[in-house]
């Protein structure tokens, strides 16, 4: 049993690692999520707002490699364009985006908030 539960935790790191390395997006997304930790702890915000923006952070690392899940099995299946598939492709990083935005977002909220209770 735990065999297994250690072969699921090496796939899904395995997993991690491939879409951080193939994926250019986490040129952004981990130097932002860097920033964002470092500031938290300069500012020394609340443990509810240390939640609220690391779950923010995973949800975009996250919808991130559901986007690069997504667009390697389309281009496997289908290697040639297809305006659907497109559509299906810009879907997935839309998702991205709009968690991304959200995700700034609450970080503007918090870290602005604890800027000014700083000042």
């Amino acid at each position: 049993m735990l065999q297994h539960w250690t072969r699921k935790f090496r796939c899904a790191i395995r997993g991690v690692r491939w879409g951080v390395d193939k994926q250019s997006s986490f040129l952004v997304h981990l130097p932002a999520a860097a920033a964002v930790v470092l500031a938290a702890a300069v500012l020394g915000v609340a443990a509810w707002e240390w939640c609220v923006l690391l779950l923010s952070i995973a949800i975009v690392v996250a919808a991130e490699l559901f986007n690069t899940a997504i667009e390697g099995l389309v281009r496997r299946l289908h290697p040639e364009r297809h305006p659907e598939i497109g559509r299906v492709l810009d879907i997935s990083a839309g998702a991205v985006l709009v968690t991304a935005l959200g995700a700034a977002a609450v970080g503007l909220i918090v870290l602005g908030g604890a800027l000014l209770r700083s000042a």
